[in-house]
């Protein structure tokens, strides 16, 4: 009898949507090991098809991990949505703007602490701000993190507790220091906080943020 004889054999791959059963397969390779690990033939691997199918919906590794990034980055935006979406209601304008600020900051460390892997890979982009308003990255809201966050600052100033002129700049100032904190919890020195402890700097540096706005 043959050695393989009896192992059901690999099927081909029908159901015509490829190109995200790849992104898929990339997203489940980034959540395990970053961005490092999404790779083609680990993709179609995944995927269950051969690897060189992967190169009618991607040139290179590079445009595949492009995919996985934004698709990362609006689960990001998702998450940070849900944050907001989950605030109690108050008739206070001013209140639920700062709520929705703060939420902002929440989500987005919750993420990084509960998905290291996509948090890296995610933020896995060029060099520049080419893709911050990206529809590829938005979250249900249709709006990526960078959108959120700079409308959650939109709503501090509609609402008073921004001054205007403390505006423009200031989601860049903002998302220094929450994606500084996240980084330093998930690869740097202060990785090995107990979970109560990353509760607390992640609202304490919120109320810096709020503080210096």
């Amino acid at each position: 009898m043959a050695a393989d004889a009896g192992k059901p054999k690999r099927g081909t791959y029908r159901h015509g949507d490829l190109r995200n059963a790849l992104v898929r397969a990339g997203l489940e390779l980034a959540r395990q090991g970053g961005p490092e690990a999404v790779v083609l033939r680990a993709a179609t691997r995944e995927a269950g098809v051969a690897p060189n199918a992967a190169y009618r919906h991607f040139a290179d590794r590079a445009a595949l991990l492009h995919a996985v990034s934004q698709e990362a980055m609006a689960q990001v935006a998702r998450t940070m949505e849900a944050e907001q979406a989950a605030l109690p209601p108050t008739a206070d304008p001013a209140a639920a703007a700062r709520a929705r600020f703060r939420a902002v900051g929440t989500g987005y460390l919750r993420f990084a602490q509960e998905e290291p892997g996509l948090f890296r890979t995610a933020f896995h982009v060029p060099g520049d701000m080419s893709h911050a308003a990206d529809d590829s990255a938005a979250g249900g809201s249709g709006k990526t993190p960078f959108e959120l966050l700079g409308a959650a600052l939109d709503g501090l100033v509609e609402t008073g507790r921004l001054p205007a002129d403390r505006r423009p700049g200031a989601e860049f100032l903002a998302w220094s220091a929450v994606h500084g904190l996240a980084a330093l919890l998930i690869d740097g020195p202060l990785r090995g906080l107990q979970p109560d402890q990353v509760h607390d700097a992640g609202q304490h540096l919120i109320d810096m943020v709020e503080r210096g706005l």
